[in-house]
């Protein structure tokens, strides 16, 4: 059991600086509070582990569920971390750690297949690549490290939107049809292929859609079960790369690529 943190004495001292702000170090003191395999506390257990009286607990507890921090079990009547902490220490990771973590397994794919494997991120309607690796062939792809595509009509920003829940995806595509109302029907009729083709392969197809010399897979890279998300593809000429080479061929190793990034990224057990 851990225990109480009783972080007033270190506020004491830092209260003397005065761009210390209170209050924050309170709600992040509440959440460093919970303990590996610990799913819930209460305002009481919070208090009690903090030094926080509960008071205040109680208001903390309820911003940091406003601002998406914390959820709350109301049959319980207690708190549990919330996918807004866990975005952030994966943004954390994203930027510091996962290119380093994801370029050797991308960069052994596109030696094996002679493809541009790009990891990407979104941005709004965009995808940005974070990372690229070329295989030693001719390079049909020049795209690099920070190029932008559009996230509607490629492989990897459809692979995302497949990644992502099914309230934010509607918000995203409403967005689409308002911005481009001319195009929408073709590109919804795309989106929900791409959802058809990921609930059957484990995947997303794109067949000269985006440039008609270029075909690639795409998949979600999800972590911590959707509190990010991103993608990454596996690309080339479309005269090589035909439809039953990205099935049965360049997908499934898509998949494994995916499975050993997220293996790479998980903490070491404890024993």
């Amino acid at each position: 059991m851990n225990k109480p943190l009783h972080i007033d004495d270190e506020q004491d001292s830092a209260a003397k600086d005065r761009n210390f702000v209170t209050a924050l170090s309170r709600g992040l003191e509440l959440l460093r509070a919970f303990g590996a395999g610990e799913e819930y506390l209460g305002n009481a257990e919070l208090s009690s582990r903090t030094g926080i009286p509960r008071p205040t607990v109680s208001r903390l507890t309820y911003t940091l569920k406003q601002l998406g921090y914390l959820q709350h079990n109301e049959r319980l009547e207690k708190y549990r971390l919330g996918a807004g902490i866990l975005a952030l220490g994966y943004r954390y990771l994203a930027s510091m750690g996962i290119r380093d973590i994801a370029r050797p397994h991308m960069q052994r794919l596109a030696d094996a297949t002679d493809c541009a494997i790009a990891l990407g991120t979104a941005d709004r309607l965009s995808m940005t690549y974070v990372e690229v690796c070329q295989g030693s062939g001719p390079l049909v792809m020049r795209l690099e490290t920070g190029s932008r595509i559009p996230l509607a009509t490629t492989a990897i920003g459809r692979a995302w939107l497949c990644g992502i829940s099914a309230e934010r995806r509607n918000q995203l595509m409403d967005s689409m049809r308002q911005g481009d109302p001319d195009n929408w029907p073709a590109i919804e009729q795309s989106i929900h292929k791409s959802l058809d083709d990921y609930a059957t392969y484990g995947f997303c197809l794109s067949e000269g859609d985006w440039e008609r010399e270029i075909s690639a897979v795409a998949m979600p890279l999800i972590l911590e079960e959707g509190a990010e998300v991103m993608a990454i593809n596996c690309g080339g000429s479309s005269l090589r790369l035909s439809h039953r080479v990205l099935v049965e061929n360049l997908g499934p190793r898509l998949k494994d690529v995916v499975e050993q990034i997220k293996n790479s990224l998980e903490p070491p057990r404890i024993v």
